[in-house]
C-alpha cells in the first residue's frame, strides 16, 4: 500500500504544513494519493517518483487553492493545453517560464496525456538552455483551468472548458509527434515568437 511508504508520509506531512489553514490533512492526503497512483503507473525511474509526486500534488493543491480563492495570486497564471502534453504545450510552457523571468506562473496539461515527453522536444529546448528533466505529461483538470488567467489551446478542442473572466487563445501549431528534429526546431521557434508576444501583452 502507498500509505506504508515512508516517502508518501513525508510528502503528506510537508504539504500539510505548507497548506495549513488552507486545506485539511485529508485533502492533502487525497491529492498525494492520486498523484502517486497516476505517476506510479507511468514512471520509468521509480527513484524519482517521490519528487514527481510531491511536485504534482503541490501543483494540484496550489491550483485548487487559487481557483477557490483560498490564496491570492502574486503573478498572472498561464495555462498551455494540447492533446498529449508531450510536445507543444510543454515547449510553450517551458519557453514562457524561461522568458518571463518569474513574472508569470506557468502550467501545462493535456486532454489525453501520454506517458512521456517527446525526446526531440527535450533536445530542441536543451539547445536553448532549457531543461525538461523534471517535466512530465499531466492531465487537464478543472482546478488548473479555473486557476488560469490565460488559457492557450493547441488542439485539445472541446476538452478545454470555458470559464468567464479568462483570456482564451487558439494557436494553430503543428504537432511535433513523428516529426524530425529540424521540424521540431521550427515548431520551437514558432512557439517562442508566439510566447514572446503573449508575455508582452500580459505583462504590459
Amino acid at each position: 500500500m502507498t500509505t506504508s511508504v515512508p516517502a508518501y508520509t513525508a510528502i503528506v506531512d510537508d504539504l500539510t504544513y505548507t497548506y495549513e489553514g488552507i486545506f485539511p490533512r485529508e485533502s492533502v492526503q487525497l491529492a498525494v494519493e492520486e498523484a502517486w497512483q497516476r505517476l506510479d503507473a507511468v514512471s520509468t525511474i521509480h527513484t524519482f517518483l517521490p519528487v514527481l509526486v510531491a511536485k504534482d500534488a503541490r501543483e494540484r493543491l496550489s491550483a485548487a487553492a487559487q481557483a477557490e480563492g483560498r490564496i491570492t495570486k502574486k503573478v498572472p497564471e498561464l495555462l498551455f493545453v494540447c492533446v498529449h502534453n508531450a510536445g507543444r504545450s510543454q515547449m510553450a510552457a517551458a519557453l514562457a517560464e524561461h522568458l518571463s523571468g518569474g513574472r508569470v506562473h506557468v502550467r501545462s496539461a493535456g486532454s489525453r496525456p501520454s506517458r512521456e515527453i517527446n525526446p526531440l522536444v527535450v533536445e530542441a529546448l536543451a539547445e536553448r538552455g532549457i531543461s525538461l528533466t523534471e517535466a512530465y505529461p499531466k492531465p487537464l483538470t478543472d482546478s488548473v483551468t479555473r486557476a488560469a488567467d490565460v488559457i492557450v489551446n493547441m488542439g485539445c478542442g472541446d476538452a478545454c472548458p470555458i470559464y468567464p473572466g479568462r483570456r482564451y487563445e487558439d494557436w494553430t501549431v503543428p504537432d511535433p509527434e513523428g516529426a524530425d528534429l529540424a521540424t521540431v526546431r521550427d515548431i520551437r521557434d514558432d512557439l517562442q515568437a508566439r510566447v514572446t508576444t503573449l508575455l508582452r501583452e500580459v505583462l504590459d
